[in-house]
């Protein structure tokens, strides 16, 4: 009204004893003025009427304003509310850990909340009300690539929200073999398979899609790995094969070293047992013409034997040829005899020196039984007490490599440069020992471990030839 008022203060004519009434209507706005007085010229009439006009307008649009406004404010708290409904809601799961959310903009008047992101003040305008806290919309980041989240859902862990590609990139479990994610099952669950020792995670396809397997430590080889194809079927991964025992002589020196060991045990072992590499073919057929004995299924991977026989041995290693397989390998027959109770002791060739150690460690505990003329001892109590003396070894190997660095005997230096990977193999078969579920070799360790660290070695083997028992 204030352009009405220059109007009239510019005119040279007054209004007497006039008066204006304004009427506002909600289907229509406008103004009805009334005059009494003078009588103005035609012309300065329609000047007042035109500025009354616009003056008229004016007012109407900015009290239209201001109800638009009062719409809007009301129809936000609404949406607000409803939002604010929506998030106590519990949230669908999401990867692991993690819980997917929906965001949704809310737009408040200005206010006193503060923006957990810059820790400013929340004006007018959009914000995210998530997690607890309120947000401007581009403080919301993801915590991996620090990029804001406008997605329609996001992921959470610890609290944190995360972009759902984010997340599954640093949460969802990738396959160790393939290297793609884990897909799901028709449940919408993560199942995966994965080593006790290794804690290696591959997909279940890959235990029958062909994926080699090592022979030696148990893990699947990664597609871009390469492996060593040996002539009898097995796969043998290139860190196993640095310390494999691939022919009879070269294992002679390892034979020697646990024949030093037993010694130390004050467990002698006079008569000389012909020591053999042979192919798991060659085992197999050996093992079916004892007479008495307990293998280890699936695979034996040792005998001690009693019987004369015919042995085919490995003579000579083979070496790496194209494909990556063993060609070229050697064997000859040898003839077992019997000169005592125990003709030969046979180990399968291609494996890593500390399990071949480990598996003629308890084929001589076999041979030092028969020769020193223990009874038919139960299975449990003989397998058990042949796996304490392995697993008694390998500590002593292990043990002694973490020492050698400090020695200067050449035997010392030789255990001090053996890779990690080694060490680690050690350990792995350790705990194959250690974990043994069969109630043979398994609980025949535990029963005969139990008993030797109770009453030491050599009373539990009196014991032994007294009872045939481990002691209580």
């Amino acid at each position: 009204m204030g352009w009405l008022s220059k109007i009239f203060k510019g005119s040279d004519h007054k209004i007497s004893e006039g008066h204006y009434n304004a009427n506002y209507r909600e289907d229509t706005d406008y103004y009805l003025p009334s005059t009494s007085g003078d009588v103005w010229s035609e012309n300065e009439n329609e000047d007042i009427d035109r500025a009354i006009a616009l003056s008229l307008a004016e007012e109407n649009q900015r009290r239209k304003n201001i109800n638009d406004r009062k719409s809007l404010l009301e129809e936000d708290e609404q949406l607000a509310r409803a939002v604010q409904e929506s998030l106590n809601v519990e949230s669908p799961p999401g990867y692991g850990n993690g819980n997917m959310y929906q965001p949704m903009p809310v737009y408040f008047p200005m206010g006193s909340r503060i923006c957990a992101g810059c820790n400013t003040e929340i004006g007018y305008g959009r914000y995210l009300n998530c997690l607890s806290a309120f947000w401007h919309p581009e403080c919301f980041r993801c915590r991996a690539c620090n990029l804001p989240i406008s997605d329609y859902e996001f992921s959470t862990s610890g609290n944190y929200p995360y972009h759902k590609s984010c997340y599954k990139e640093n949460y969802h479990p990738k396959c160790d073999v393939c290297k793609h994610f884990i897909p799901t099952n028709p449940a919408g669950l993560i199942e995966y398979r994965a080593h006790p020792f290794w804690i290696q995670k591959y997909c279940p396809s890959h235990e029958h899609d062909g994926t080699p397997r090592c022979c030696s430590c148990e893990r699947m080889e990664p597609r871009e790995t390469g492996y060593i194809a040996l002539n009898d079927g097995r796969k043998l991964c290139l860190e196993c094969l640095n310390s494999a025992i691939m022919d009879t002589s070269e294992c002679q020196p390892l034979y020697s070293d646990i024949q030093k060991f037993y010694e130390g045990l004050h467990m002698r072992v006079d008569q000389q047992v012909p020591l053999l590499l042979v192919e798991r073919q060659a085992l197999n057929e050996a093992r079916e013409g004892e007479k008495n004995g307990h293998y280890h299924m699936p695979e034996t991977r040792g005998l001690c034997l009693s019987e004369e026989q015919n042995i085919s041995t490995v003579l000579r290693r083979p070496r790496i040829g194209t494909g990556n397989r063993a060609v070229d390998m050697r064997t000859q027959p040898y003839k077992l005899t019997r000169r005592c109770d125990v003709t030969a002791i046979l180990i399968l060739y291609g494996l890593p020196r500390l399990l071949t150690g480990s598996i003629l460690a308890h084929e001589m505990m076999h041979a030092w039984l028969r020769l020193k003329g223990y009874r038919t001892l139960r299975q449990d109590v003989e397998e058990g007490i042949c796996q304490v003396v392995a697993h008694m070894w390998l500590e002593s190997e292990l043990s002694s490599a973490s020492s050698a660095s400090s020695s200067s005997s050449s035997y010392a230096s030789r255990k001090a440069k053996r890779p990690q990977f080694e060490r680690k193999l050690g350990e792995f078969f350790k705990h194959q020992i250690e974990s043994d579920i069969s109630p043979v070799y398994g609980d025949g360790f535990r029963a005969g471990q139990l008993a030797v660290r109770k009453y030491g070695l050599q009373n539990t083997l009196h014991h032994i030839w007294m009872t045939g028992n481990f002691p209580l």
